[in-house]
């Protein structure tokens, strides 16, 4: 049994003294990770990759909300959801009025910078919608694609992961995109 399964084995019985024994040894591949994420993000965006880590981080050990994990990929799926949530909600509240949705950046004058417009994340709910919907008709390529673009691991690591050959992989990733290209363009 590695480390980080027997640790998680350990929160998942309330040792409250494992969550601290958890994080060195999965922050550096869960900041690289949210750092890969937000660099795909749209210009503007505001969140850091390490803040994003320690909000996953925290969800993921909360007593009230800790899942049980039976290995090392199940808690990075687990990580990815995490991840993908935060991102989600945040996008969320940006649309809201009072954060600034629908303004319009003007420029004050020559000499002024331009006001930044506010990052238009109509994109990523069109993608968490249609990820949804593609995790209650395929849960397998959809927990795929969330590795792919929320953890931003490679193809040969998702299959690894998932338990499937590398084409099985690539068919169910070509799937995936054509899929979810299809839905977004609907919404």
């Amino acid at each position: 049994m590695s480390d980080l399964t027997r640790i998680l084995s350990q929160i998942e019985s309330g040792d409250p003294q494992a969550a601290e024994q958890l994080l060195p040894l999965v922050y550096d591949e869960l900041r690289k990770l949210a750092a890969a994420k937000l660099s795909q993000e749209k210009p503007g965006q505001t969140l850091q990759a390490t803040a994003l880590v320690h909000e996953a981080y925290l969800r993921l050990v909360n007593p009230d909300e800790t899942g049980q994990w039976d290995n090392r990929g199940h808690f990075f799926a687990a990580a990815a959801e995490a991840m993908r949530r935060i991102l989600v909600e945040r996008a969320r509240r940006k649309q809201r009025e009072r954060h600034g949705g629908g303004w319009q950046s003007q420029p004050l004058d020559e000499h002024e910078p331009m006001i930044v417009a506010p990052v238009d994340d109509l994109d990523l709910l069109a993608l968490n919608e249609a990820l949804d919907r593609l995790d209650m008709a395929s849960p397998r390529r959809a927990s795929l694609c969330k590795r792919r673009y929320f953890v931003g691991l490679a193809l040969p690591k998702v299959a690894q992961l998932l338990g499937i050959s590398q084409s099985t992989a690539e068919a169910d990733w070509t799937y995936a995109k054509a899929w979810l290209k299809r839905e977004m363009e609907k919404s």
